[in-house]
């Protein structure tokens, strides 16, 4: 069986966070924006993946027709034991566009689709090839969007927790911010904090002991660059709570980097930013081996989500996050919604388990 064509497909999709706002830059993001990656075969056989967007959907569909797509074509789809040579020669062809970034994301949606492959040839899920489940669902927390307001904070909080979420995560950056999401949802609730890396380390230092008795379980990303790992393991020294870093990683050499540095508590790796399933798998050995958490950056509704279910049901504990949002439409029906529990089930179809919804692209999608 070979590839025949990749596609890329610029789906957006409205939302609603209520008071929360998110910023990119100088650029509101009013909509999901999503890059779902179309890999088809002369077996009739499709296999779907997903290309970080946000704020570059174009770029990164170009990125996957241009990088992507004479790369896989004419080549023979490789069973899961072959995936990964396929992906290492892959990123070899295309290293001197970078191993960061854009060029991984693309990389990360064709790998995404060849498992989703792997697993319809051989007519099991997903979780089945990579070791097997040992969750049936996953235990989701809510990802608030960045509020600003504590009062707002508080009440957003408490709407989390009676719609069954048990853990919550901002994205604020002030201690009051923190302090009244606290409050707002009491002592035995799990609280992340994601700062999208604005400080340098001796303001992160400071901001991580002033946090201290809302006893947050980590800080996530304090630090400016991202990548300057010795800072971020220095904040964890001294600031003395746990952090978690990693959406902004790509491939198992930087968070080897990172955890060779000490600068993690809790591994983030993205499968539509990392390099895919097969990074991922990766980068949760080697998290096993340096005593990390894994707690996978996963705020998206396209293929990823679904490899992201698939790849925390094989393991023994660990959260998947989710947007905090109401949306008109998506790709999977209600099978990724959120339970009264605050658990998300895990796909049981062969390989990722669910196949878009057509006409729910076609009506979202952006020529």
């Amino acid at each position: 069986m070979k590839i025949t064509d990749v596609r890329a497909h610029h789906i957006r999709i409205p939302y609603d966070a209520g008071p929360a706002s998110f910023r990119q830059g100088a650029s509101a993001i009013s909509a999901l924006d999503m890059v779902l990656v179309e890999v088809s075969t002369d077996a009739g056989l499709t296999g779907w993946g997903d290309a970080f967007a946000y704020v570059s959907p174009k770029t990164n569909s170009m990125a996957v027709t241009e990088m992507i797509a004479p790369q896989a074509r004419g080549l023979e789809v490789p069973d899961a034991a072959g995936i990964p040579a396929v992906m290492e020669q892959i990123q070899r062809n295309l290293h001197l566009f970078g191993r960061y970034g854009i060029t991984m994301f693309a990389i990360s949606a064709l790998d995404i689709a060849l498992w989703d492959l792997a697993g319809k040839v051989k007519g099991v899920p997903l979780h089945q090839l990579i070791g097997g489940a040992k969750r049936s669902k996953i235990p989701a927390y809510a990802s608030l969007l960045r509020i600003g307001t504590p009062q707002h904070i508080a009440s957003e909080c408490k709407r989390a927790i009676k719609l069954g979420y048990s853990a919550i995560k901002l994205h604020e950056t002030t201690v009051p911010a923190v302090t009244a999401a606290r409050e707002a949802i009491g002592p035995g609730v799990p609280l992340m904090v994601d700062m999208n890396c604005p400080l340098d380390g001796p303001a992160a230092i400071q901001f991580a002991r002033d946090c201290k008795q809302a006893a947050p379980m980590f800080l996530e990303e304090p630090v400016w660059p991202p990548e300057d790992f010795a800072t971020l393991a220095e904040v964890r020294k001294e600031g003395r709570l746990d952090i978690a870093a990693g959406e902004n990683a790509c491939t198992v050499h930087q968070f080897r980097q990172m955890m060779n540095a000490g600068a993690v508590s809790h591994a983030q790796p993205s499968v539509i930013k990392v390099g895919g399933v097969t990074e991922f798998l990766k980068v949760a050995v080697l998290a096993d081996e340096f005593g990390v958490q894994v707690i996978p950056h996963s705020p998206y509704f396209g293929p990823g989500f679904l490899a992201t279910l698939h790849l925390m049901a094989v393991r023994d504990a660990g959260m998947i996050e989710v947007f905090f949002m109401t949306r008109p439409a998506c790709l999977w029906g209600n099978r990724i919604d959120v339970d009264a529990s605050g658990h998300v089930a895990v796909p049981q179809g062969p390989g990722l388990g669910y196949e878009p919804d057509r006409d729910v692209m076609e009506k979202y999608r952006v020529a």
